[in-house]
């Protein structure tokens, strides 16, 4: 007889063997599920993703249909983080590789070394040679030439008069193809959504617009933001810069090859269940998810609305830092966003981290692949050199959180989509059909009490971030998987992969608690491994100085393809 697992006491999250499905066997399953003998597959389907576990639970709480921390203090519409918080260029003796940050290409244009003008020539200039035959990074679904180089030539005239709008003035900064910015569509990844121009810009667009920064284009995105590999089969499989046979990650995929390929060090992406993590992990950048509401969702494509966050995915923790200080803050046209205190970038750069303690629970931290164990395990290491201190501690119900999170994000994405299903089911993706598909068989009760288990998940992390100041884990359970080439561009299904990929991430969005993964190392493959910092709502400023005193300690290593634009 086996032993039950108490889920309130034992660490229950289980790795699982599933079949991996690609070709003729995926387009069958697809068949079966989109057709009305769904019902002789889906009870083992949903019984594999854990549903039939969550729907024999009995839950007493009501159910939190938004994550919402509502703050006592109230932000002004207009209020920022003070220009003194703004953490400082990263400093010059940080080890290994240096990318391109923000603050270099405002020297450059302050100095007179480059224009915004002429960094614009060369980035469209990679852009294209990036796209080559020859596996190509496919980091953008649309880049608007004239577009850019009026944008390029209007901020060389704010230089040349002196009259720059602030730290990203034309600096090279791209947009995730799940947000409203003109000219451009938006099409969510999809073949077929988007047909005419966005009208307006996204909240997020505007301030970085109004900040003077170079909107570059709309980047890749797994389609739907229903996957988290970054295949993509319209706009092409985006490919990993530290070795283009691996993935990058998704949804927001393209972004983060963007950023890392140098294209620009910061790339606007949205996260409804690791999207802003997971890539920045695979491709060894600073992803930040804020709090939920911290950041205006408004012209944000509506797939997922209570587990979605915008946030930047950057080359170092001051970019991903500015960026934040840039798009984050209440706006009218968000209601979510509405009670949030001030946005602060207090203490960032202060590297004594005596202040800190840090949570572990031992068998959720461990259980990753051993590169990622043993490289993690050494950072934290690091941190506690630093003056940090460690407190082991217990997080309930992961398994149930696992469960209810793919309800709610998955049924959110299928009603959003469900105006087009008839219509265009057959124009997705194979592995965002059979997503949409096993969605569609989730009831009103399964949603319910998905929200039911998020009221509980709430109350254990709050619990346990009143005893520290932030939860570690790795960001993601194994380092970029391989592109199977013969998949594409179909794809393939690979639930394996998928919930080693998820383990750590999706927490955050059910919570609605901010979160952030930053570069812990490489593996023997010189393949990036991520670490991910949990905290209290609206402590983006402790999980970025976290970020920012491990970038004193982790060694960067250089991308195998990378676009220095800034090379004379």
């Amino acid at each position: 007889m086996s032993r039950q697992v108490n889920p309130q006491t034992e660490y229950d999250l289980k790795s699982v063997k599933l079949p991996r499905l690609s070709g003729l066997p995926l387009r069958l399953l697809v068949s079966i599920m989109e057709s009305p003998l769904s019902g002789l597959l889906s009870p083992g389907l949903l019984r594999n993703a854990g549903l039939e576990s969550l729907r024999k639970q009995t839950m007493d709480e009501p159910p939190t249909l938004y994550p919402v921390a509502a703050s006592v203090e109230i932000a002004s519409e207009n209020e920022q983080v003070p220009e003194n918080e703004l953490p400082a260029q990263p400093a010059s003796n940080v080890p290994g590789f240096r990318f391109n940050t923000t603050r270099d290409y405002a020297r450059a244009y302050r100095e007179g070394i480059t224009t915004p003008s002429d960094i614009a020539h060369k980035l469209l200039e990679a852009i294209g040679d990036s796209d080559s035959p020859d596996r190509p990074l496919h980091a953008f679904i649309a880049v608007d030439r004239e577009d850019v180089l009026r944008q390029a030539e209007e901020a060389t005239e704010r230089f040349k008069n002196g009259k720059q709008l602030s730290i990203f003035d034309g600096v090279p900064v791209s947009i995730k193809d799940q947000f409203d910015m003109v000219p451009y569509p938006t099409t969510a990844g999809t073949s077929f959504m988007g047909s005419s121009p966005a009208k307006e810009d996204a909240t997020v667009v505007a301030r970085l617009r109004s900040a003077g920064a170079l909107l570059t284009g709309k980047t890749n995105m797994h389609e739907l933001g229903i996957g988290i590999t970054g295949l993509n089969p319209h706009h092409g499989v985006t490919r990993n810069p530290y070795n283009p046979g691996h993935h990058t990650g998704g949804s927001s995929s393209g972004s983060a090859t963007a950023v890392a390929a140098g294209f620009g060090p910061v790339s606007i992406g949205a996260d409804g269940g690791g999207s802003i993590r997971i890539p920045s992990s695979f491709c060894g950048l600073v992803g930040l998810k804020p709090t939920y509401g911290r950041v205006s969702e408004y012209g944000d494509a509506p797939l997922d609305w209570s587990v979605d966050h915008t946030g930047p995915i950057a080359v170092t923790a001051t970019d991903a830092a500015l960026a934040y200080s840039v798009i984050a803050g209440p706006d009218p046209k968000d209601p979510m966003s509405l009670r949030q205190p001030a946005p602060t970038l207090a203490n960032t750069d202060n590297p004594d981290l005596s202040d800190l303690t840090l949570g572990v629970y031992l068998p959720w931290f461990r259980h990753a692949s051993a590169d990622i164990v043993s490289t993690c395990e050494a950072l934290l290491q690091d941190l506690v050199n630093m003056g940090a201190k460690v407190q082991e501690i217990t997080l309930p119900g992961l398994e149930a959180g696992r469960v209810a999170h793919a309800v709610t994000i998955a049924a959110e994405i299928s009603h959003s989509a469900e105006r087009y299903y008839e219509r265009h089911r057959r124009d997705y993706g194979l592995d965002v059909r059979l997503n949409l598909s096993m969605a569609r068989k989730f009831t009103g009760s399964d949603y319910i009490q998905s929200q039911q288990v998020r009221t509980r998940m709430i109350a254990d992390f709050n619990r346990v971030l009143e005893k520290v100041d932030v939860i570690i884990t790795p960001a993601t359970g194994i380092p970029a998987p391989v592109i199977p080439e013969n998949t594409l561009p179909e794809g393939e299904s690979d639930l394996t992969t998928l919930f080693e990929i998820l383990r750590f991430v999706t927490p955050a969005n059910l919570t609605g608690l901010p979160a952030i993964s930053f570069p812990a190392g490489y593996n023997s493959a010189d393949l990036p491994i991520g670490m991910q910092a949990m905290g209290r709502a609206w402590q983006e400023h402790v999980l970025l100085r976290l970020a920012l005193a491990s970038e004193t300690i982790v060694e960067r290593q250089a991308p195998a393809i990378y676009y220095d634009l800034l090379e004379s």
